[in-house]
């Protein structure tokens, strides 16, 4: 079955679409990574996103993300010939985490509008069945990833979010680039910070970064969930007083550290888009040994899309796509709803019997 999966992050930058052939022999899948399309939210739109504030913002947003994730998905269509299916991630608006434990999750781009582009049933709303079962809804990667990895090898993926997969235990970690773009944007009204420049330049402030670790959310064990619900820019204080290499410097130590703790020694298997960062992977490399999902045939850019791939892959096929033990919930859960393609015309006649 050919899949597309569609990804925007808690980053929000961009939306990635990766292709893959994939097949299920018994327990086993076969996943065979076709390519992949990237297309930027606009500036508008992203600062909609960020604005989101009421009902309207929202019903606006699901939308116009929905339309921009068939754009997509009708490229890929075009660029990687007929799709069987479409799994839509979508982009989340929030998630909601109290007392440590997932109540809901909100995640928009209304799947009709890809459907309706490209004629393909879309697999969407991946996050809600985990948590209604007691689980975080996060990370969802952690299906593949322990399929992936081998004995004594993490999976990290640095998002908005960094989440680590060890074993069949999967938890967010902490902040990766959610800090480090919310700081970005507020000194130079840039998305980012490229190639991590500022962050290599600066200098790290020890006593704001043991500041920055005492966060409780560090210590509470797995499995765990976070989002920029918590680590946003307001959460970093009064940054009048610092300079911006400064603050990315030691943004990208806390995230370093974080990971380096959380990892437990194992070789890291990273990907995301932090892994373009060359100043957060020098620090992740002096305390990690680190490789990318490159090195394992899934391209470290594209890995959650085509994680998500799989896991509409294994909804159609009615097959679980969670691991309890990585997400906490009570047991693995088929995720997700279907919005079905239009197969044929409505009936013209009603009988009762």
């Amino acid at each position: 079955m050919r899949v597309a999966g569609l990804m925007s992050g808690t980053s929000f930058d961009a939306i990635d679409a990766a292709v893959a052939d994939i097949e299920l022999d018994g327990d086993a899948v076969t996943l065979n990574p076709l390519g992949s399309l990237t297309a930027d939210y606009d500036g508008a739109l992203r600062d909609e996103i960020a604005r989101a504030a009421t009902v309207k913002d929202v019903c606006v947003l699901d939308t116009r993300i929905g339309q921009a994730f068939a754009d997509l998905a009708q490229r890929a269509q075009e660029r990687f010939g007929p799709l069987e299916l479409i799994a839509s991630h979508g982009q989340t608006l929030y998630h909601w985490i109290e007392d440590g434990e997932a109540r809901g999750t909100l995640q928009v781009g209304r799947p009709a509008w890809i459907a309706e582009r490209t004629g393909v049933p879309v697999v969407s709303d991946f996050r809600a069945r985990d948590i209604a079962a007691g689980g975080q809804g996060a990370p969802l990667v952690s299906l593949l990833d322990a399929l992936l990895l081998g004995p004594g090898q993490a999976a990290l993926n640095l998002g908005g979010i960094a989440n680590l997969t060890i074993g069949d235990i999967a938890f967010d970690v902490g902040p990766a680039n959610a800090l480090l773009d919310a700081a970005a944007q507020h000194f130079t009204g840039r998305p980012y910070d490229a190639d991590g420049r500022l962050a290599a330049s600066g200098t790290v402030l020890h006593d704001w970064l043991d500041a920055l670790l005492q966060d409780p959310y560090y210590a509470r064990p797995a499995p765990k969930s976070t989002g920029k619900e918590h680590f946003n820019l307001a959460y970093l204080g009064d940054l009048s007083s610092r300079r911006a290499e400064d603050v990315l410097a030691t943004l990208t130590e806390l995230t370093a550290i974080t990971v380096a703790d959380a990892a437990q020694g194992h070789e890291v298997i990273a990907s995301g888009g932090g892994v373009r960062n060359p100043a957060l992977m020098r620090a992740l490399r002096k305390r990690l040994r680190v490789t990318t999902s490159d090195a394992l045939g899934l391209p470290a850019q594209d890995k959650e899309a085509y994680a998500f791939a799989l896991l509409g892959f294994l909804t159609v096929h009615g097959r679980a796509g969670t691991l309890a033990t990585a997400t906490g919930a009570r047991h693995a859960s088929i995720l997700g709803s279907i919005t079905p393609q239009t197969t044929g015309p409505a009936p013209t006649a009603l009988r009762i019997v």
